[in-house]
């Protein structure tokens, strides 16, 4: 299994960026699919989590409203496109797939891990 994060970058804060998550090895569509983040020196943190369906997704209360998780089956690809950036949104941030998504979003269950793209939010 190889999850294959892209997009990160650096970003003013208000701004928007999508990052995507290319998978293989897997059977992507009944896959869960999710967005985890950790910065330096905090606890890693459940984004955003999308079903194999796509017809349910859970978010933290920190992003929920700004972004929004969304995937391609036929592509085999999640994406997290995220708006009204903020300087604490500044993180690596890592997409997983799993058994099934939960409210609030967590990691458990989730065994296939990207290994990351960096998120910076700054003037």
């Amino acid at each position: 299994v190889q999850l294959v994060e892209s997009g990160g970058g650096l970003e003013q804060p208000g701004g928007s960026q999508r990052l995507s998550c290319a998978a293989s090895g897997l059977a992507f569509g009944v896959h869960a699919m999710s967005w985890f983040r950790q910065a330096p020196g905090k606890e890693r943190e459940a984004v955003s989590c999308i079903m194999g369906s796509g017809r349910f997704t859970s978010y933290a209360d920190s992003v929920k409203g700004r972004f929004t998780i969304s995937r391609d089956n036929a592509k085999n690809t999640v994406y997290l496109q995220m708006n009204s950036l903020k300087p604490e949104d500044t993180a690596m941030y890592y997409c997983a797939a799993g058994l099934s998504c939960s409210y609030p979003p967590s990691s458990a269950g989730f065994h296939y891990w990207g290994q990351g793209t960096q998120v910076t939010v700054s003037s």
